[in-house]
């Protein structure tokens, strides 16, 4: 794949930063590594009884949660290892924000230890705007949906498109969600039946819920939805 001029170095000067800067904690600020111990032990993992569908921490087990009941899914389940709290919040913020891609394989190693590995045979993840994209010089998403195909020994595979020019998501009101990212994403080729979507964060649902609709267009009988983190209300 050739790589426009500005892109490879957007790309070259993020891994270079990534060698060169002094690495901090993400969340409490101390030298060392980008989660120090401590703070890995403040994320707040989601375990014990949650919805079948959606993956919402409930106080039992149930099929279907305030959140998602009488809406129609187009993912069969939804799965996330951590509460997205203020600590998760300022982890991604620098993962996706401040450019610090090496958390994708922390997310990873977090994922794998809170979620099962998914039935499905391949993995596919949310694509990111093109802006944002160049602007970031990576896609969390994607380099989460790499850091657990090599955890879990599953493909990766791109299978989806995203239009240009769609609003962010950040600050929406949920019915905005929703209706921002209706029909965004397109497949570039046809879905297996079973799969796994990565993304770094559910919040709404609304984005894995439009990519989900766009692979089962493509094919998909059963998407299972995995992410780092999630919104919990």
């Amino acid at each position: 794949m050739h790589l426009r001029p500005t892109v490879w170095r957007v790309r070259a000067a993020a891994a270079l930063l990534d060698l060169i800067l002094p690495s901090f904690c993400s969340v409490c600020g101390v030298p060392g590594d980008a989660l120090c111990e401590t703070c890995r032990g403040r994320l707040a993992r989601i375990e014990g009884p949650a919805c079948d569908r959606c993956g919402a921490p409930t106080a039992w087990p149930v099929e279907r949660c305030r959140e998602c009941a009488g809406r129609r899914i187009p993912f069969a389940t939804a799965r996330a290892a951590v509460v997205y709290d203020e600590a998760a919040r300022s982890l991604v913020a620098a993962w996706k924000d401040r450019g610090l891609r090496s958390i994708a394989s922390l997310a990873a190693e977090l994922v794998t230890e809170v979620v099962a590995r998914p039935s499905a045979y391949t993995i596919a993840f949310v694509p990111s705007d093109a802006d944002r994209r160049l602007t970031r010089g990576h896609n969390p998403a994607e380099r989460l949906a790499l850091a657990l195909g090599e955890h879990w020994q599953l493909p990766v595979v791109p299978l989806l498109a995203r239009a240009p020019g769609v609003r962010p998501q950040r600050g929406l009101p949920l019915a905005d969600r929703r209706r921002n990212v209706r029909g965004v994403f397109h497949p570039t080729k046809a879905a297996p039946r079973q799969l796994v979507l990565v993304d770094d964060v559910y919040t709404s649902g609304a984005t894995v819920s439009a990519a989900a609709s766009a692979l089962r267009k493509a094919g998909a009988r059963r998407v299972e939805v995995v992410t780092f983190a999630r919104a919990v209300r």
